[in-house]
């Protein structure tokens, strides 16, 4: 006796006992039934998932050891987990230390910034067929047992990147409130970028699935937060974000924001280089429509003037003006056409990297 159910969209065949599969619910994202050409000798094909949890560290031997120890051995839907410590130019023991612990690490020559420590343990994750990377931060302000809530949305096919939200309760404790001001002015500043409402886009303790890492191409050596949640949104990757707890130690001073002021500078020349990257006639053309019509104001108020007096006097000047803003506002939209059309060159440049890493690092 052949029979042929379907459950939850899911179909196997029971063929005189062979194959019973009465928990649907079971059957996840990473789980493929399988048959032959007749339907016959159902079996389940489970696809080995590989977790890479990165520790960028500089400097961390106080606190590398107990954040890797601190790391779940296995977790729900995950075949195989590597830790993966990228010793950032340490001038301390931190990359001994991690290897101790049998930790995978590389490490750079000298200090070249958490961006450029992102970019390397994006190659070493695909290198080594990652399904998912999971960014956490080597001090310990994470709970690595909330892990699994940066993996399941991806486990179960709901995100392609999800990021720890620090803010969902407002403040946390014994974060400084000029930190937490300045983030919530950066994630403004991204979502409107995104168009998409995000509320904490600085937070390290992060996942990515492979599609999202093979198409990154992440510029930025000062910081990689900001640069790759624009980067993902804008390429049509979905990013959510979910809620985890977070621990500061008042004492201790941020890698990456120590200086407000400095890490305000970089960060947002890092999202405007991003911005016209990708949304040049945005940034372009409403430059230049502004310009244009502050020279039309000029123009048309030099008119009314002139008909109404017959004399262009006392307001020549804003003749000179509406010419000069007129003219400029042209020439920033003969830019942002250009842009616009090197951001498509653009566009079919990185479906051709997207490709060719797919190739080099097909699993």
């Amino acid at each position: 006796m052949n029979e042929n159910m379907n459950y939850g969209g899911f179909l196997y065949t029971n063929y005189w006992g062979f194959f019973e599969f009465p928990y649907p619910q079971v059957v996840n994202s990473w789980t493929n039934l399988c048959f032959n050409k007749d339907g016959y000798n159902a079996y389940v094909e489970t696809k080995h998932m590989k977790l890479v949890i990165l520790i960028p560290a500089f400097n961390e031997e106080k606190n590398i050891i107990q954040t890797i120890n601190s790391i779940p051995k296995s977790f729900p839907g995950i075949e195989k987990t590597e830790i993966l410590v990228l010793d950032d130019g340490s001038k301390d023991k931190t990359a001994d230390l991690a290897r101790l612990t049998g930790a995978a690490v590389v490490s750079h020559l000298q200090n070249r910034g958490v961006g450029a420590a992102f970019h390397s343990a994006v190659q070493y994750a695909l290198e080594n067929e990652a399904d998912i990377m999971v960014g956490i931060d080597a001090d310990g302000q994470f709970d690595s047992a909330e892990i699994p809530l940066l993996v399941n949305p991806i486990l179960n096919k709901n995100a392609d990147m999800v990021v720890g939200n620090r803010f969902t309760a407002g403040r946390p404790d014994r974060m400084p409130w000029i930190k937490y001001v300045g983030n919530q002015q950066v994630a403004n500043l991204v979502s409107r970028v995104c168009g998409k409402r995000f509320t904490d886009v600085s937070c390290g303790f992060r996942a990515y699935n492979r599609e999202t890492l093979l198409r990154f191409n992440i510029y930025g050596q000062f910081t990689y937060t900001h640069e790759t949640i624009i980067s993902a949104v804008l390429q049509g990757l979905k990013v959510i974000e979910v809620p985890i707890s977070v621990t500061y130690d008042p004492d201790r001073e941020s890698r990456v924001a120590g200086s407000i002021f400095n890490y305000a500078s970089r960060t947002s020349k890092i999202i405007l280089r991003v911005f016209l990257d990708y949304r040049p006639m945005r940034a372009f053309g409403s430059a230049g429509l502004i310009c244009i019509l502050i020279g039309l104001f000029f123009g048309f108020f030099l008119l009314i003037h002139y008909l109404l007096t017959g004399s262009f006097t006392p307001y020549k000047t804003f003749g000179f003006l509406s010419l000069g803003f007129g003219i400029f506002g042209l020439i920033v939209l003969m830019i942002a056409l250009i842009s616009d059309m090197l951001n498509r060159m653009k566009a079919n440049q990185e479906k051709i990297l997207y490709e060719m890493k797919k190739m080099r690092y097909g699993k």
